[in-house]
């Protein structure tokens, strides 16, 4: 099964796999809403992020002043900034984000947005993979430009962002082929209007990026899993979404890990809905038109594509009101909704206008443009949105909660099974140690000094203090040992110093230089056998943390 409808071919899945299930209310309390056969399961986006078949995601909300308080003219005339206005246009009284790109341009506006992903991208990564949605080709075009002059001179990479637009043609089919690729560098990033909403797998994308509004909870959900293939081959197991123009309040239960899945009511039924899809002036019908019928707030049949008398049908459909939803290739894109009737076929008839080439917006130049505020954090399980200074109060009491003291955190973090135990539970809480390094702009933060800092108010100390404090204060715990036993401590201490405390374990002996020297078994010998290295192994991870400098709390 794929998140993708078939285009070839009306076949409703959900009435293949509920046809034999008995009949429902479809609302208990009022039986004149009628029945449905409620779905034999349904398993939810947040389900398999929960069972680990699908990356979890974080989010990062950012919007600009003129986002949030919207744009007047006369206001952009008072800054001083240029406005065109063609002719024919009656301009609006306040433009809004709906409006942005698609009505009014503002580069100043899209200049503002860039600089800050482009901060964002410095500070978490910027050759990971990122996907940008835009209004439109030109929109897109425009992005993939002052993407490239940020970041691909930078770091001197000609191809850095490429827009993958329909226009783009071969050229853009090539693009799209490299940045599919796990193991190719560039593109980093693809901007787009359309054409990688659906159908198109890049499992190592870690950032979706919305600069285009959304209004439909099921484009919504196309686009949020272009980042949720999971890629062992680049260690993806989580993505971001940057979201600056609210598209993420689309998020429902649905998309959050919520515990055990449970079963819907979708809609469905006896009516159906067909017709022919033409040309407004000729009337002459429009082949291949692309056709979808949204039954529900997060449930569409479709798209199909209509035959080459321009005809389309659906069945299956709730007696009531659906939204029909048509689009073809240089015709404007329509959306109207259409009364059904149980057990009864609704004919309609959809003409659709050409869409007129290079139709003019208003555009102001010259605007001062600022990030007005930011809400970084999801919390999966509530859907809040919190700002760092939310989330960071927010982990601190999470803390607090599970270790009243310093002295009691230090405790959990020097027992493996137990510091695992206590990450599980902050995980489950949405609070990621990892991703709040980053945004602090502390990458090299030990995570119990970062967790010890946001509990306790105490100083963060970096993996590389505590290896050289344990270096300069731990010589006579070396010395203790044979030479080629403090040869294998040094060698764990670095490991400690680029990848944390958990490289602290009896795995790490599978990897080199241990694996060369003999692994586990040839190194147990050195320090007197397999019970002393655990010994040892544990000793470590009490000394990187003496409880000398443990201060209660």
């Amino acid at each position: 099964m794929t998140a993708t409808p078939k285009r070839d071919d009306n076949i409703d899945t959900y009435a293949y796999f509920c046809e034999e299930e008995p009949e429902v209310y479809i609302d208990p309390e009022h039986p004149d809403k009628g029945t449905q056969r409620a779905p034999a399961y349904q398993y939810s986006l947040g389900r398999g992020i929960e069972d680990g078949f699908l990356a979890t995601y974080k989010v990062h909300r950012v919007r600009t002043d003129v986002d949030k308080a919207g744009l007047r003219l006369e206001d952009a005339f008072e800054q001083g900034a240029e406005v065109f206005i063609p002719e024919d246009i009656e301009p609006r009284r306040v433009y809004t984000t709906p409006q942005f790109e698609r009505e009014i341009t503002l580069p100043d506006r899209t200049r503002a947005m860039v600089q800050h992903l482009a901060k964002l991208m410095r500070r978490y990564g910027p050759l990971e993979k990122t996907m940008v949605f835009c209004v439109d080709i030109e929109h897109a075009r425009l992005v993939a430009r002052l993407l490239q002059d940020e970041l691909g001179a930078e770091l001197g990479v000609p191809d850095y962002a490429v827009p993958i637009v329909s226009e783009e043609g071969e050229q853009g089919r090539r693009a799209l082929e490299r940045f599919q690729q796990s193991d190719s560098k560039t593109p980093v990033v693809a901007t787009t209007a359309e054409l990688l909403t659906t159908g198109v797998d890049v499992p190592s994308c870690r950032n979706i990026v919305f600069m285009k509004t959304i209004s439909s909870p099921v484009l919504f959900k196309q686009i949020v899993g272009r980042g949720s293939r999971i890629d062992k081959a680049t260690d993806k197991y989580w993505f971001r979404i940057i979201d600056f123009t609210g598209a993420t309040r689309l998020f429902d239960e649905w998309d959050r890990p919520t515990g055990p899945a449970q079963v819907g009511q979708a809609p469905h039924g006896t009516a159906a809905l067909s017709g022919h899809v033409v040309h407004a002036s000729s009337g002459t019908p429009i082949v291949g038109a692309s056709v979808s019928v949204r039954t529900g707030p997060n449930t569409q049949q479709g798209p199909i594509r209509t035959d080459e008398t321009g005809a389309f049908s659906f069945t299956g459909l709730p007696a009531g009101a659906v939204t029909l939803i048509v689009s073809a290739p240089g015709f404007v894109r329509r959306q109207l909704r259409v009364a059904t009737l149980a057990d009864e076929t609704v004919a309609v008839e959809v003409p659709l206008k050409p869409a007129r080439k290079g139709k003019p917006k208003i555009r102001v130049q010259g605007l001062e443009v600022t990030i007005a505020d930011e809400a970084i954090f999801f919390i999966e399980a509530t859907g809040q949105q919190l700002s760092l200074s939310e989330y960071r109060d927010y982990a601190g009491r999470r803390v607090i909660k599970a270790a009243p003291s310093r002295k009691v955190l230090r405790d959990i973090w020097i027992h493996p099974e137990r510091r695992r135990a206590f990450l599980e539970d902050l995980r489950q809480a949405s609070i990621h140690p990892e991703v709040l390094a980053e945004v602090m702009g502390r990458p090299e933060a030990d995570t119990f000094d970062l967790l010890s800092h946001l509990a306790f108010g105490t100083p963060i100390r970096t993996r590389d203090e505590r290896a050289t404090a344990f270096r300069n204060r731990e010589q006579a715990f070396i010395r203790r040992h044979g030479e080629d036993a403090r040869r294998v401590i040094l060698e764990l201490l670095e490991k400690y110093r680029v990848g944390g405390i958990e490289q602290l374990q009896p795995e790490v002996f599978r990897v080199s230089p241990f694996r060369e020297w003999g692994g586990a078994v040839k190194i147990s010998h050195w320090f007197g056998g397999v019970e002393k290295l655990g010994e040892a192994l544990d000793e470590m991870q009490q000394r990187i943390y003496p409880e000398e400098e443990v201060v209660l709390v």
